[in-house]
């Protein structure tokens, strides 16, 4: 794929979960209206697009308007936790302590039993992205992990330089491809 494509990813609103939240389908928090209306006043008029699950369909619902909802795509989904799904850090230390501390200091192939590594995230992240080449230009509601994939393939950093990078609830993160690289500007940008 070479032609240009410019993605303004926003990560869904709060869920307020303690706890590893992938899969786990919560709602988003959207109550802060002044927030949503600069949101949406920053944004370009370009069709929307959102991972399916709810706190992701929710906040694009929230900031679209009148702009053109595209059907929300699976493969933008957060990370999935597995069994460690919509449980405390401190839970599943506690189980396995090395494969926890592995999963987050090494990661890449280290997934969560019965969850996905960070490498099969970014996988189907960027299948999912492929399936927005075409568009020109669109916003991407979706996740933590699966917005920090995509700051990682511009940047061309490790899994473990990236997962430094935080992405606040809200944010904006615009990425673009000029038909041969991404660039990233700005990168949790809150308006």
């Amino acid at each position: 794929m070479t032609e240009p494509l410019t993605i303004w990813w926003v990560r869904h609103g709060p869920t307020h979960a303690k706890t590893m939240i992938g899969w786990t389908d919560l709602p988003a928090d959207l109550s802060d209206a002044p927030v949503l209306a600069r949101l949406r006043a920053y944004l370009p008029d370009v069709p929307v697009v959102s991972s399916d699950l709810l706190r992701a369909r929710q906040t694009a619902e929230a900031i679209a308007g009148d702009r053109p909802r595209l059907t929300a795509l699976p493969e933008l989904r957060e990370i999935h936790f597995g069994a460690w799904e919509h449980r405390s850090f401190e839970e599943a230390e506690a189980e396995a302590p090395d494969h926890v501390f592995r999963f987050w200091d090494q990661p890449g192939e280290i997934a969560p039993p019965g969850g996905e590594s960070w490498n099969a995230l970014a996988d189907r992240v960027n299948q999912g992205v492929a399936q927005l080449h075409g568009l020109g230009e669109v916003i991407a509601v979706a996740h933590f992990g699966a917005i920090l994939t995509q700051v990682q393939r511009a940047q061309g950093v490790s899994a473990k330089q990236v997962m430094g990078q935080y992405i606040n609830n809200l944010s904006v993160t615009r990425l673009a491809f000029d038909g041969q690289r991404w660039s990233a500007h700005p990168i949790n940008h809150r308006p």
